[in-house]
C-alpha cells in the first residue's frame, strides 16, 4: 500500500479533523478568558468551561481510538510480545488517568 492508501487518507483526515476541533476548542477558551474578563456572570463562566471540558474530553477519545487502530492494532499484528505488553499497559495507564 502507498503513501495514498485507504488507510493513510483516513488518517490524515482523523488528524484534520481533530485539528479542526482543537481549534473551535481553542476559540472557546479565548471566549472564556473573554467572559472572565468581561465580569460575566459566573454560571455562564462554568457553563462554558463544562462545555470545554466535554469537547476536550471528545478530542481525547477519538485520539486514544486511533491510538487503538492503529497502534495497538499493529502491536497485535506484529506478535512481538513485549510491543503488545507495552501497548496495553500505556493504554491502561492513561485509561486509568482519564477516569480521575
Amino acid at each position: 500500500m502507498g503513501k495514498h492508501s485507504k488507510a493513510a487518507r483516513a488518517a490524515s483526515s482523523g488528524k484534520a479533523a481533530t485539528l479542526k476541533r482543537l481549534g473551535r476548542l481553542e476559540g472557546q477558551i479565548r471566549g472564556i478568558a473573554g467572559m472572565v474578563e468581561a465580569d460575566r456572570y459566573c454560571i455562564d463562566i462554568v457553563t462554558q468551561i463544562a462545555a470545554a471540558r466535554a469537547a476536550l474530553r471528545k478530542v481525547e477519545e477519538e485520539i486514544l481510538r486511533e491510538h487503538v487502530a492503529h497502534c495497538v492494532a499493529h502491536a497485535i499484528s506484529s506478535g512481538d510480545k513485549a510491543d503488545q505488553r507495552r501497548k496495553v499497559a500505556e493504554l491502561m495507564d492513561v485509561m486509568g488517568r482519564a477516569g480521575r
